[in-house]
């Protein structure tokens, strides 16, 4: 029985796919523990995962603002004392990090015990973790067509993004009977990420009782911190109760993302598998913030794919427009269904499972497994 050590804290795109991948290895037998960051994002996704083992790693984002960068390196040895720790008591075969402030201790560390080190990337580009690191990583996991300077072509697989595997397509109805819905009317859901998009909320709230008069039920969810609980009933044109509303956290993924018809979303990479998951047609509004624009680069890639459409948020005046184009138009979103279950074929957390095993027993010597059997799939041009 192998132990790994799975660095993943800070937002729920690097803890997510930390929690399927840990839930993959426990059902091989495996030994996890899970490193994440103090912040309420971290401590509130984790509440509903009792069968899995925590452990709070210190670490603070870098920055080269004054202040911020003395915290980053004093939470950082902070956390090398505690990694050291770790390494120590658990004798991991692995350690694996998602990328962020909280794999940067532990890696570092982990390469001074000679301990093999993975590490994952789930953005077009690639984040400064994996780029200072990588090199001298055992192995590291890109997004398809990605590369890295001085990172190994032997040592890079192509498995994407680990999916928690409670997050399934179901059919609308059943969703929207979970989830207490009208399942005879659309639903547009809208995503900010899990630090939430305070643009992304106020158009929400600016289009939620014109979207109601045509019969859509809007669910907003908006970031913890960044609104609480609210939900609203209209009338429709013809006189029907339509009910809408917002969300700060929601603990039904899979069920939020089948009950929808279209989605309005941030560009992260973890809400777009999830999306592409759950067949789900998606407009993208990448954050104009996002380090190194990753998520317009996200978003240009899944628009290329033919999941959806890309809208940069200073053209969010015709975003209504839009939404209302598309969330009515059941030949396009039957078209973009199909694209999108072309998109899935792969059990990234299967995959990489099975690579993480060789890379334990055999010091990194294995051959790649090959992804799903490729099957013939004609997406649209969008």
């Amino acid at each position: 029985m192998s132990g790994f050590l799975i660095a993943c804290g800070g937002t729920g795109g690097h803890l997510a796919p930390g929690i399927a991948l840990a839930e993959e290895l426990l059902s091989r037998g495996h030994k996890c523990t899970l490193l994440i960051s103090d912040k309420q994002v971290d401590s509130r996704l984790i509440e509903k995962y009792k069968n899995l083992q925590f452990e709070v790693l210190p670490g603070s984002g870098f920055s080269l603002q004054p202040a911020r960068l003395l915290r980053f390196f004093i939470s950082q040895m902070k956390g090398l004392v505690v990694a050291f720790r770790l390494i120590k008591e658990l004798k991991p075969e692995v350690i694996f990090g998602f990328g962020g402030f909280t794999c940067i201790a532990i890696t570092f560390c982990g390469l001074l015990n000679r301990v093999p080190v993975a590490l994952h990337e789930a953005n077009r580009i690639p984040g400064k973790a994996v780029r200072f690191i990588g090199g001298f990583a055992k192995r590291v996991y890109l997004p398809t067509d990605v590369k890295v300077r001085y990172i190994k072509a032997s040592r890079v697989r192509y498995y994407g993004y680990p999916v928690r595997k409670e997050i399934v397509q179901i059919s609308k109805v059943e969703a929207r009977g979970r989830l207490g819905m009208n399942p005879k009317q659309k639903v547009l859901v809208i995503l900010g990420g899990s630090q939430g998009a305070s643009a992304l909320n106020d158009w929400a709230r600016s289009v939620m009782e014109k979207l109601a008069r045509d019969e859509v039920q809007v669910y907003c969810v908006t970031g913890l911190g960044k609104g609480r609980d609210e939900i609203f009933e209209y009338e429709s044109s013809s006189g029907v109760k339509v009910r809408s509303g917002f969300i700060a956290f929601s603990d039904q993924v899979g069920d939020l993302l089948s009950s929808a018809d279209l989605a309005v979303s941030r560009a992260g990479a973890g809400t777009i598998a999830e999306m592409t998951c759950c067949g789900l047609p998606s407009i993208l509004i990448p954050n104009p913030h996002s380090a190194d624009n990753h998520q317009e680069e996200n978003a240009k890639f899944f628009e290329t794919q033919g999941g959806g459409f890309l809208v940069n948020q200073e053209f969010m005046d015709d975003l209504y427009k839009e939404v209302k184009e598309v969330i009515f138009n059941e030949g396009l979103l039957q078209q973009l269904g199909i694209n999108l279950k072309c998109m899935d074929r792969d059990n990234s957390a299967n995959l990489i499972a099975d690579d993480l095993e060789n890379l334990s027993s055999r010091g990194g010597a294995s051959e790649p497994r090959l992804p799903a059997t490729e099957v013939s799939c004609e997406r649209s041009q969008l």
